[in-house]
């Protein structure tokens, strides 16, 4: 796998950073259980969630019963111990996507997927090896991407408030407050410690910007697509109907530093490619559950090419994946992320919420990408002074200035001219059909 870092596109990561553990896939359901007013009832709810759902019916070795009864035989004087039994009870599943929410980090997670909130403009996840607060991306045109907060960037305190050791919503509360009101984040960048001030905003996310660029191969329809929220799939639809509507030659989708979302969006959004295949099928402890398939609803036909990169994750996958398998499509960039888990979320008698790895996802050819990642039937890489050109000059984005850009158009221009492209043996992947030519 690559090590580059994920390039900044300003990822919609939502202000806060919403943890890229939302993933793809985030389905919202009231749990079953009864909840008494008891600090131990929401205890119990919790385990029987897991107990019914959970993706690994080993538990991570855990024997699940045991584990309930040596919960419940202590007593909670309090919601916050309670809370607290919890976090230690899902602990035990070496699971950082299954996670408990207290009620103002699920509404935050609501809000997350919403389109609107209030923050800075960033999204944060813990990294699995090290435990520090990462910036995932972002969010172009907020305070923190005018602030100069960049992929891969390290959050070592927020208002002088250490974040070593502290829970991911709990660092989203702090970062997040009142528009108007200034946080500053202690950023570790490489081998420097930097401080960034920033005033927090409302943040609109729009999740599709369109365009066309003119090229020596013609008109280009690109497309960066920078979150799967619940407007991405109407906003995708207009924009490539517009982009129809003006004949374009071909088109590129940027994917890059899209952390994910809402796995629905990322199958509707695949449809409006594929006339026909394999979109993704999810497993479970006991099998595959579920499949999707493309209904020869194609708005277009035209060649594409997919810009993926290390910040290019979830629900990202999901839709490069079944374009690659497919051979619908060609994928440029870096190694994407590498999270194939599928959680439902789950609202709990006290409001409060609870995360639940229920599958894992598949590509059409059966590939598990989890930990793994998509590789790029070409890779790209981008150097540090690629991204900060790149960042210093968002106007640059998408152009020929834009090194995994360029590429996309060199190899459009091959498929127009011969109707297919060659994907040299070394980066492709194993796993996948060679590419017959594309109609066009």
């Amino acid at each position: 796998m690559s090590n580059s870092k994920p390039f900044v596109l300003g990822a919609t990561a939502l202000v806060l950073t919403t943890v890229a553990v939302t993933g793809a896939g985030l389905h919202y359901s009231k749990s079953q259980a009864y909840l008494k007013d008891s600090p131990k009832e929401i205890v119990d709810e919790v385990w029987y969630v897991i107990n019914k759902e959970y993706v690994d019916a080993t538990f991570n070795q855990n024997d699940w019963r045991q584990v309930r009864q040596e919960f419940l035989s202590k007593d909670y004087a309090n919601t916050d111990e309670a809370y607290d039994a919890i976090r230690e009870m899902l602990d035990l599943l070496g699971d950082p996507y299954t996670r408990f929410m207290p009620p103002q980090d699920f509404e935050n997670l609501q809000v997350d997927t919403s389109g609107e909130l209030t923050g800075v403009g960033i999204q944060i996840a813990k990294d699995k090896d090290t435990e520090e607060v990462v910036v995932i991306a972002p969010i172009e045109e907020t305070p923190a991407f005018e602030a100069g907060i960049m992929a891969q960037d390290v959050i070592v305190a927020v208002d002088e408030q250490p974040t070593e050791g502290m829970e991911l919503n709990d660092v989203v509360n702090l970062i997040r407050g009142q528009r108007g009101t200034e946080v500053t984040l202690t950023i570790r960048r490489d081998e420097r410690v930097l401080e960034f001030p920033i005033v927090r905003e409302v943040i609109q996310i729009h999740p599709v910007k369109a365009r066309i660029n003119e090229s020596p191969i013609g008109d280009v329809g690109y497309i960066r697509l920078t979150q799967f929220s619940a407007q991405a799939t109407a906003e995708m639809r207009e924009a490539i109907a517009d982009l129809e509507s003006q004949n374009v030659d071909g088109y590129v989708l940027d994917l890059r530093s899209n952390p994910g979302g809402l796995l629905y969006a990322s199958i509707d959004i695949a449809q409006m490619w594929l006339d026909g295949g394999g979109i993704v099928s999810t497993v479970n402890r006991v099998g595959e559950v579920d499949r999707q398939e493309a209904s020869d609803r194609a708005l277009t036909d035209k060649p594409l090419i997919v810009l993926v990169d290390g910040g290019s994750a979830s629900a990202s996958e999901i839709l490069s994946g079944a374009l690659q398998d497919n051979q619908r499509a060609v994928l440029v960039g870096t190694q994407t992320f590498g999270k194939g888990l599928v959680q439902s979320v789950r609202r709990l008698g006290d409001d409060s919420g609870v995360a639940v790895t229920v599958a894992k996802y598949l590509t059409p050819s059966g590939r598990d990408i989890n930990k793994e990642g998509i590789a790029p039937d070409f890779i790209v890489e981008l150097d540090e002074a690629d991204q900060e050109t790149l960042q210093e000059d968002r106007t640059k984005i998408g152009t020929m200035a834009d090194p995994q850009y360029a590429k996309a158009i060199q190899l459009l221009d091959e498929q127009l001219r011969t109707g297919t492209i060659v994907i040299p043996e070394k980066q492709a992947s194993t796993e996948r059909p060679s590419r017959p030519a594309q109609d066009s």
